[in-house]
């Protein structure tokens, strides 16, 4: 009985020598955790101010959010009282175990940075990649993340980004537009191809240089099929693209160009 009771106060005296660090420990953690939130937001927050390249930004602030709650969880250990020794040996034994168990995460922030090192597309480029196309909107430690033209968010894991092929739509500043245009049979094709070069002529979206081609590209089953290449800044892509479809349309109906569409004769016999 005595023996027990000598463990009951052996283990109120330790409680009551420790509980104040302990409390001091949970606080300062709770409070660095916080405000390591609160660097990070500064830290983005002057990165930007100082026009720092986009795509590093969210990259570099979550690293030094991340590395100063690392700190603190050492200063609040090691303010406890904890050996270093010991401590040093089971963060290495727990590191062992959670680097195999998150070997896809650690190859997901290695991705991210090999993105940042050689950068196939920054914030505000249209790629395709993983299947997926949209605007890069942010590049964050593990995660690269789209916009799609229909509004909808795409994460994809950094780490098979960067190993997949990769479509940059506007790292160049020209591209060329491809278009197909059918006439009939029975209609003049010089006359086609001058009204198509004067609608080319009229877009002053359509640059000069590389010079336009039109040219006949098929002689199809029931049309004599145009193919129309033009040289567009890449903003103005989808614009000449669609705009030349409706115009097109409108000035061969008005100069009595016809535009075939599949259809199908059939002929009865009565025997």
């Amino acid at each position: 009985m005595d023996t027990i009771l000598e463990y009951i106060q052996t283990g109120l005296d330790s409680v009551v020598r420790y509980a104040p660090r302990i409390v001091i420990g949970i606080v300062l953690l709770v409070v660095g955790w916080k405000g390591s939130g609160i660097i990070g937001g500064w830290l983005r927050k002057l990165l930007e101010k100082r026009e720092v390249d986009p795509t590093l930004v969210p990259f570099l602030a979550t690293v030094v959010s991340t590395l100063i709650k690392a700190a603190i969880v050492i200063s609040v250990i090691s303010y406890l009282g904890i050996p270093a020794a010991s401590f040093v040996a089971v963060i290495g034994a727990a590191g062992l175990a959670v680097g195999m168990a998150l070997s896809g995460t650690l190859q997901n922030f290695a991705g991210g940075v090999m993105i940042l090192l050689l950068r196939p597309f920054k914030i505000g480029d249209v790629v395709e990649t993983q299947g997926f196309t949209g605007k890069v909107r942010e590049i964050q430690i593990f995660h690269t993340v789209l916009m799609t033209p229909d509004n909808k968010t795409i994460i994809l894991p950094n780490g098979p980004v960067s190993n997949d092929s990769i479509v940059n739509y506007t790292r160049q500043t020209t591209r060329r537009v491809d278009m197909s245009f059918g006439i009939g049979y029975n209609d003049d094709i010089d006359k086609a191809r001058a009204t198509l070069n004067r609608l080319i002529g009229d877009d002053q979206r359509i640059l000069k240089d590389p010079e336009a081609q039109v040219v006949i590209g098929e002689l199809a089953d029931s049309s004599v099929n145009f193919t129309v290449r033009v040289w567009a800044k890449t903003e103005d892509y989808w614009g000449v693209f669609f705009d030349m479809q409706e115009a097109v349309k409108k000035t061969f109906d008005s100069e009595g160009i016809s535009i075939p569409f599949p259809q199908q004769d059939v002929h009865m016999h009565q025997s």
